[in-house]
């Protein structure tokens, strides 16, 4: 668990399930992903990632506003797939209900779990990437303290060529 000012990046709950999956049904909240998530796909993801942080003792965090315990999203680190072109690293990433958008939870959240990262777990290097066209992740990557990379940018290999979203930004922080 981890805990800033405003939020308490925690393990998940069962109770996080029905916001989660109206997170993941939103097109608003999807429109940089190539489509919306079914409940079943939705549950699937929260039950990875509540056994990737049982496994490793960090992973993609449920999040809530410490002031009244409302589920925002998720945020945190993960290892990426050997498939991902960045591979081996370790990537922030962050998900947030629209109700949390513009209000800096983003950038609080990642800024911790990087700290986290840096320190606790004693990583050298943090990785984050989005589709070209995702705006307000870039600005977030930006503002809690990561470079762009544009040598490393990539097509997405889940994606087929040409698609509008397959084109990648990187940034990357290293350990201070």
């Amino acid at each position: 668990m981890i805990t800033t000012e405003r939020l308490v990046l925690r393990q998940w709950q069962d109770s996080d399930l029905e916001p989660w999956a109206e997170l993941n049904a939103d097109p608003e909240v999807m429109r940089h992903f190539p489509a919306v998530q079914s409940r079943l796909e939705s549950d699937a993801m929260a039950a990875g990632n509540r056994a990737y942080i049982d496994q490793h003792g960090f992973g993609l965090w449920a999040v809530e506003r410490r002031v009244d315990a409302v589920f925002l999203g998720f945020v945190g680190l993960k290892a990426l797939a050997d498939s991902n072109p960045l591979a081996p690293a370790v990537e922030a990433g962050w998900r947030l209900a629209r109700h949390g958008w513009g209000q800096g939870y983003a950038t609080e959240a990642a800024t911790a779990a990087m700290a986290d990262g840096f320190g606790r777990l004693g990583l050298e290097r943090i990785v984050a990437f989005t589709a070209v066209s995702n705006l307000s992740s870039q600005a977030v990557m930006q503002r809690s303290g990561m470079t762009r990379r544009a040598d490393l940018d990539f097509d997405h290999p889940a994606l087929p060529a040409g698609h509008r979203l397959s084109r990648h930004l990187v940034w990357e922080r290293l350990e201070s």
